[in-house]
């Protein structure tokens, strides 16, 4: 009995060590409070229960103990060692918390209009848009849960309403409302086929038109009386009929319009068109296109392999026609466009963004990324603190950060170094600010 219980014990230690080396990423970001206090209770009671054996054990060894104290000593020290390793990482993501919220205002609302951060508590989110922290917030399930639309409404406003009392232009709140099985404000709001289930059922290119108008007009009005003002949809990546039983969180094949390039531009120009009248911002995603990648970002990194001449003749066909015609955002996705750049997720390469779509494309839009939570970027060897940097370097306006917003504190505190270092472009920085307000000042008028 007394071995089963010291495996026990010491299956715990190594679940501590685990948990402590884990649970700062972005994996454990929805039970992390939990995850940590839980990791602190079950250490201390573990080294309660095996340092008086040890101060025995070195007293007297007794005949047949000695595995035993051995077994206690690797308890205790993995024990140890997984506690002040959690501890260690919360005072330093505090730390780096607090240097960023005691920032000046202004210098932090410079780099702060370029992240749209999700939350989990609206106190905490609150306090961002105070700060001039923040230049939107991403409203998911989780924030809307058993909410009327009143109040989720009323959540909004008071947000919108801290901007106006500090003189500046509306907060970007942004949601995934592509319909689907991505419908995150559903209920309250209705719940919506995808958007190839409604191509299909009409035979003619004006019944098309007329049912994606009108699918695209009950999003755009139920999003504007919400208080949203940034969609992410519609999904523009071809449906190349690509499933991997890994594929948890993407699953392109599900969400894509179609996989005629053609009818994927014309039905993503329609929806966004019908979208702006509403004052609601739709956004392309994912460039260079996920149609064709087989892994799955949110939790490992891909790559996408296809010629740009190739994805230019195909792929890249509804991204330019939609972005040509329309104030569409842009969101860049996180696999690796081999053909240009073999290194860098596209969402942060230099040679894509700047290569392509700002120099060959002249395309002067909102570039966005995809959440950068995701394992691509968080596991990448840049990490989010240099992702965030050579992302905006590049050209990119606008970091999402919607799933673990503990990682915006890192993100802009790598900013705010690289500035006083003289490490941020200024006038690619200059000409996103600008970017930025034009677009909201077309969503007004």
């Amino acid at each position: 009995m007394t071995s089963i219980i010291l495996f026990v014990k010491l299956c715990l230690a190594i679940l501590i060590v685990w948990v402590a080396c884990y649970f700062r990423t972005p994996l454990l970001a929805s039970v992390r409070l939990w995850a940590f206090w839980g990791l602190v209770l079950l250490s201390v009671g573990l080294l309660l229960t095996e340092i008086p054996k040890l101060k025995i054990g070195t007293r007297a060894s007794e005949k047949g103990k000695n595995g035993q104290i051995i077994i206690s000593w690797a308890i205790a020290t993995l024990t140890a060692f997984g506690l002040a390793s959690a501890a260690t990482s919360e005072v330093k993501f505090n730390l780096t918390k607090q240097t960023v919220l005691n920032q000046d205002h202004s210098q932090l609302g410079n780099l702060g209009q370029h992240f749209i951060i999700g939350y989990r508590n609206f106190d905490e989110i609150k306090q961002l848009v105070e700060k001039r922290a923040i230049g939107g917030v991403f409203i998911t399930a989780r924030n809307i849960k058993n909410k009327t639309k009143a109040e989720i409404q009323q959540e909004i406003q008071t947000l919108q309403a801290i901007r106006t009392s500090q003189k500046l232009s509306p907060l970007w709140i942004a949601t995934d409302q592509e319909g689907g099985i991505v419908s995150r404000l559903s209920p309250p709001l209705t719940k919506l086929p995808q958007l190839s289930a409604i191509i299909e059922q009409q035979k003619t290119l004006a019944q098309k038109k007329a049912q994606v108008m009108r699918y695209a007009s009950i999003h755009g009005q139920e999003l504007s009386e919400l208080g949203v003002n940034l969609n992410f949809a519609p999904v523009v990546d071809l449906n190349k009929g690509i499933i991997n039983p890994k594929d948890k969180f993407s699953q392109i094949y599900r969400r894509a319009i179609s996989a005629d390039k053609d009818i994927v531009a014309q039905v993503a120009l329609w929806y966004c068109q019908t979208l702006e009248t509403y004052q609601v911002k739709c956004t392309l995603k994912h460039f260079p296109g996920l149609g064709r990648v087989n892994a799955d970002t949110h939790l490992e990194h891909a790559e996408l392999k296809n010629s740009v001449q190739e994805l230019s003749q195909d792929d890249w066909v509804p991204f330019r026609e939609v972005m040509s015609k329309s104030g569409a955002f842009t969101m860049l996705g996180h696999a690796k466009l081999t053909a240009i750049d073999a290194h860098t997720p596209v969402s942060f390469s230099q040679p894509v963004i700047t290569g392509i779509i700002r120099q060959q494309w002249q395309h002067n839009g909102i570039l966005i990324t995809d959440d950068f939570s995701m394992e691509a970027v968080h596991g990448s060897p840049d990490r989010i603190e240099k992702a965030t940097v050579k992302a905006l370097n590049a050209g990119v306006d606008l970091i999402l950060i919607s799933y673990d917003k503990d990682l915006y504190y890192p993100a802009i505190a790598a900013l705010l170094k690289a500035k006083a270092a003289g490490h941020l472009v200024s006038a690619t920085l200059v000409n996103s600010s600008q970017r930025l307000e034009q677009a909201k000042l077309k969503m007004e008028n």
